[in-house]
């Protein structure tokens, strides 16, 4: 497989446009003879011939290896646009030189030039189409061979109307259509730069959770065998039952070191679980009842029965989502699902609360906030996991509660990938 680099790719979408242009310059040059043909006896008429067919053949070409091998550097280009302005000169050259009405075709190349290449080589292509256009007025050659009783100057004026009305339509047509698709790359790599320094923050976040991890793993070892010590010198069931307490509890914090380790090992590993939206939430459903057993969660049916990606990661952007849920509202949390459009799964977190009202001010998850009872970190890696795995998470705040939305792509029914 052959990779193309950004600039390639560039140049590779532009070779289309190039070739409109020069297509449309060959065409109003030919235009031009057929017109000038019938009014005057031109001294060059099969020379200037035979230079439209040359440059609509090196047109052709130009586009051939453009598409197929763009280059990788700029300087191509602009040789390739050199070469438009020289062989527009010797056609112009050979039909009348700067009395020709076509003149003002030397600023389509000029002004393609000022899109596609750098600065520096748009000023050297400007400098060459000056060059051209002050050597037709320094050597000009005559229109006709002979006298002719034409009215040239008529001619004249009114091939600069049709000059001026096509090359305004070129400009708009090729130029336009480049600076449109370059405000669009423009675009793109500003959301690429955006993820990025998202992506940067996570792996920062994630990185200090795994450090933070492994620190705990010998303190809760450590309580454990206290607790089995204490549990061997005492008889009092009342302190047992505490120590009880204690030892499930810290069973409870080793297994969530444990799925954090696990978490992090298929994030390293990019790997998905492809399985029902069905079964998917049920595994969530039963996440939440042993994290919050009296936790006043409904879980709504029916569940869509289609196919979706999910990680250790995604589960835990959703558990984020129902513990800042119950957090809001302690009384009453709705979990549903259902198909979008375009094959899309929704699941809809809803709560009676306000606490993220603040927070959901514009995009959710956009950036870490500021949390009253908690670090506020949970909404923004939420969020950054959903995306991750190509869905969008959205927010609808009302006066009775708020309304977390998480679209998901349904994934291929390939079984599991990696």
């Amino acid at each position: 497989m052959k990779w193309l680099t950004q600039s390639q790719t560039g140049f590779q979408q532009a070779a289309r446009y190039l070739l409109v242009m020069r297509l449309a310059i060959v065409a109003i040059e030919l235009t031009a003879l057929a017109i000038a043909e019938a009014v005057v006896n031109l001294a060059y008429r099969a020379e200037a011939l035979l230079l439209c067919l040359l440059y609509g053949v090196l047109a052709t070409l130009g586009w051939l290896w453009f598409t197929r091998r763009p280059p990788r550097a700029a300087v191509t280009v602009s040789a390739g646009l050199a070469l438009d302005l020289l062989l527009i000169g010797a056609w112009l050259f050979m039909t009348g030189g700067y009395t020709n009405p076509l003149t003002s075709l030397l600023l389509l190349p000029i002004a393609t030039a000022i899109v596609l290449v750098p600065l520096g080589q748009g000023i050297v292509l400007t400098v060459i189409g000056i060059a051209v256009y002050t050597a037709l007025v320094l050597w000009p050659t005559p229109v006709n061979s002979g006298h002719h009783n034409a009215n040239l100057a008529q001619l004249h004026l009114v091939g600069m109307w049709v000059t001026f009305a096509l090359t305004s339509a070129i400009l708009l047509l090729v130029v336009g259509t480049l600076a449109r698709r370059l405000r669009q790359q423009q675009s793109q790599l500003s959301e690429i730069r955006e993820t990025r320094l998202r992506d940067e923050q996570v792996i920062a976040l994630g990185l200090s959770s795994a450090a933070i991890a492994h620190r705990l793993g010998t303190p809760l070892n450590t309580m454990t065998l206290l607790v089995e010590e204490m549990r061997s010198g005492l008889s009092d069931q009342h302190l047992n039952e505490d120590l009880d307490t204690m030892e499930q509890q810290l069973h409870l914090c080793s297994g969530h070191l444990q799925q954090l380790s696990n978490a992090a090992i298929q994030a390293r590993t990019a790997q998905l679980e492809t399985i029902s939206a069905k079964d998917w939430l049920l595994r969530l459903r039963e996440s939440a009842t042993l994290l919050w057993p009296s936790g006043a969660i409904e879980w709504q049916t029916p569940l869509p029965e289609s196919p979706v990606a999910v990680d250790a990661t995604l589960d835990q952007a959703v558990l984020n989502l129902l513990a800042n849920a119950l957090t809001a509202s302690p009384k009453w949390v709705g979990v549903s699902a259902r198909l979008a459009a375009n094959e899309r799964i929704e699941v809809v977190v809803e709560d009676e609360g306000d606490g993220l009202e603040t927070a959901l001010q514009g995009t959710p998850g956009e950036q870490v906030v500021d949390s009253e009872r908690g670090l506020g970190v949970g909404l923004f890696l939420s969020n950054a996991t959903i995306q991750r795995l190509g869905g969008t998470l959205k927010a609808q705040v009302s006066r009775t509660g708020t309304t977390m939305i998480i679209d998901l792509p349904q994934a291929d029914t390939g079984g599991e990938r990696v």
